[in-house]
């Protein structure tokens, strides 16, 4: 019974990972849509391997290399393969050397490569608790795998500018890699208190709910967005 307990949080890491891998199968069938949909299940799994190793009191460090590993493929390339898929669709008349993609589109690829670079930092990152240090990978991840269910509702403009896609690939990559300080979206009930930090959080779940409920999956780009920038703000005014 220790030994299940135990490993309670680890297989839903396993979980999350597989999310990844059957995204990227989904990918390489061309079915973006199911792709983006098994991303946003590994990153919500993401969530609670870490919540239930706190409630259970089993956390280690075996359980935080392994979420690592999972985040690296849930949370970075699988999202890349959505993103490398769409720009290759967008740049088919542009293949040179005889290759079955064209060379721009591997520059989706920068994301799982800052992507390992952001989860090493952040395993190293004392003060990881208090905040983060760079874009935490799910946030790239919930951005480009909304991409698809965005084309779905008629807007085109974000699957059809190559340099928009292109755009996306590189900002989010330095952001992720960058030592831009950006705060932790979870409430300490015990000490909670109104100020800005948490007024700002207050705001992030406010207005996130708000937009999704008028705008669907329309809204995930425009939230994530707006949490880096007020995590900026909330930089400014320490």
């Amino acid at each position: 019974m220790n030994t299940l307990k135990r490993n309670i949080p680890n297989f839903i890491t396993l979980s999350n990972l597989l999310c990844g891998i059957i995204s990227i199968i989904f990918s390489f069938e061309n079915n973006l849509v199911y792709a983006g949909t098994f991303v946003f299940i590994g990153i919500f799994l993401d969530f609670f391997d870490g919540f239930f190793a706190r409630i259970l009191k089993v956390e280690n460090k075996f359980g935080v290399e392994l979420d690592s590993m999972a985040d690296l493929i849930t949370s970075g390339l699988a999202p890349a393969f959505i993103l490398f898929q769409i720009i290759r669709a967008q740049t088919e008349g542009n293949i040179h050397f005889n290759l079955p993609f064209s060379l721009i589109s591997l520059v989706a690829f920068t994301i799982p490569i800052s992507s390992a670079i952001r989860l090493a930092k952040f395993n190293l990152d004392e003060n990881k608790k208090e905040g983060f240090i760079g874009l935490p990978t799910p946030m790239t991840a919930t951005f480009i795998a909304a991409i698809p269910f965005i084309y779905l509702q008629d807007h085109y403009f974000f699957y059809d500018s190559i340099t928009f896609l292109c755009l996306t690939a590189i900002i989010f990559s330095i952001l992720q890699i960058s030592t831009i300080k950006l705060f932790s979206l979870k409430f300490n009930v015990k000490y909670f208190t109104f100020d800005t930090l948490n007024i700002f959080r207050i705001l992030i779940l406010i207005f996130s709910t708000t937009l999704f409920l008028l705008f669907n999956f329309s809204s995930i780009p425009f939230i994530v967005i707006l949490y880096i920038i007020l995590s900026l703000i909330n930089n400014f005014l320490k």
